[in-house]
C-alpha cells in the first residue's frame, strides 16, 4: 500500500492526520508485513481516524465493522438473501429435476450478501478493514475473527472457504471496556494511543483551520489539555476540538473569552454533570486560564507555527 515511510507520512499529512515518527514506522511495518494493528486507548484519541486516514492516504476504500453488544457473525461475515432465494424458486420451478440441484443453486455465492469481513477479502486490491471498538463484543465473537486475521480466509459452512483475493490492512480498535484476549494480541502489532500532545494537537487544528493564526491553534490545543486534565466524565476528543475551533471561526473570533461560555459549552460538555461543573462561576474561567498557560508553554517550546 505504501512504498516507503515517507510516502506514508506524506499521505497521512495530506489526509490531515499527524502522528509521531515511531508510530508512523509501526503503521508502515504493519502494512508491509500484512499484520493487523491493534490500537488501544481512551475514546476520542484518534484511533478510528487513523484507519480512515490510512485508507485516504493509500487511495483505497475502507470496510468497517462497527462492533457493539449483540452484533452477530452473520452481520460481520454475511448471510443468504432469503428473499432472493424465494424469488429464484418461484421462477425456476421447471428448471430442476431434483431437490439436490435446487439446493446446490440456492447455496451459491450469487445468493450470499457479504458483510464487511467478506467484502474486505473479496477486494481485488487491498482495502483497509476497520474492526472498530472490539472491546464491546464477547470472547466468542472475538474468537471468530482469528481465522481471518491469521489465515486471511473465512470458512462458511454453506459453500466452503473464502480465500482472500488481496490482504487488507486491518485496524482493530479498543476503548478498553474489557480486556481483549491474548490470541488477538499475538496476531497484532500493539500500539497504545493517547490523546495527542499539545504540540501535535496544534498541528492537527492548524491543518483543519488553515486560515487561522498560529496563536489560535496553540490556544485551542492548550484548552484541550486543560479540559482533559479536569475531572470531566467525558473529556473532549480531537474531533470535538476541531469542531470547537471551527465554531469560533464561524463566530468570527480567534480568541476564547468567558462570555462565550454558554454558546461553546455544547461543543465540550457532553454530559449534564460536566455541564454543571463548567457552569460554576470560576469553572470555565479557570480552564481558560489553564489553557492560556499551556499555550504559552507550547509557544516557548516550539516557537511560532509556520
Amino acid at each position: 500500500m505504501f512504498d516507503s515511510v515517507l510516502a506514508l507520512i506524506t499521505g497521512l499529512e495530506g489526509a490531515g492526520y499527524f502522528i509521531d515518527p515511531v508510530m508512523t514506522q509501526v503503521v508502515f511495518l504493519a502494512a508491509r508485513l500484512q499484520k493487523p494493528i491493534l490500537l488501544e486507548g481512551p475514546a476520542g484519541s484518534g484511533k478510528t481516524q487513523l484507519a480512515l486516514s490510512v485508507a485516504k492516504a493509500g487511495n483505497t476504500h475502507i470496510e468497517r465493522l462497527q462492533c457493539y453488544r449483540g452484533v452477530t457473525e452473520a452481520q460481520a461475515i454475511g448471510s443468504f438473501d432469503s428473499g432472493l432465494q424465494r424469488l429464484y424458486l418461484e421462477f425456476s420451478k421447471e428448471q430442476h429435476s431434483d431437490w439436490q440441484s435446487i439446493q446446490a443453486n440456492l447455496t451459491g455465492r450469487q445468493f450470499f450478501r457479504p458483510g464487511p469481513l467478506m467484502r474486505a477479502l473479496e477486494c481485488e486490491r487491498p482495502c483497509v478493514l476497520l474492526i472498530d471498538e472490539l472491546d464491546k463484543v464477547d470472547d466468542g465473537f472475538e474468537a471468530m475473527l482469528l481465522e481471518i486475521l491469521s489465515a486471511w480466509q473465512l470458512s462458511i459452512p454453506e459453500f466452503g472457504t473464502v480465500h482472500a483475493k488481496s490482504i487488507p490492512f486491518v485496524v482493530l480498535t479498543s476503548n478498553e471496556e474489557r480486556r481483549l484476549g491474548d490470541p488477538i494480541r499475538r496476531r497484532s502489532l500493539y500500539v497504545r494511543v493517547e490523546h495527542p500532545t499539545p504540540q501535535l494537537e496544534a498541528e492537527i487544528i492548524s491543518s483543519r483551520t488553515p486560515e487561522a493564526k498560529p496563536e489560535f491553534h496553540r490556544e485551542i490545543a492548550g484548552i484541550a489539555r486543560s479540559f482533559r486534565n479536569y475531572s470531566l466524565e467525558k473529556p473532549p476528543s480531537v474531533s470535538e476540538m476541531i469542531d470547537f475551533a471551527r465554531a469560533l471561526e464561524v463566530l468570527g473570533t480567534d480568541h476564547v473569552t468567558e462570555d462565550l461560555r454558554d454558546v461553546l459549552l455544547p461543543f465540550l460538555a457532553k454530559t449534564e454533570k460536566d455541564r454543571r461543573h463548567l457552569m460554576l462561576r470560576e469553572g470555565f474561567k479557570s480552564l481558560l486560564n489553564d489553557g492560556a498557560r499551556y499555550a504559552r508553554e507550547l509557544d516557548a517550546v516550539r516557537g511560532p507555527l509556520s
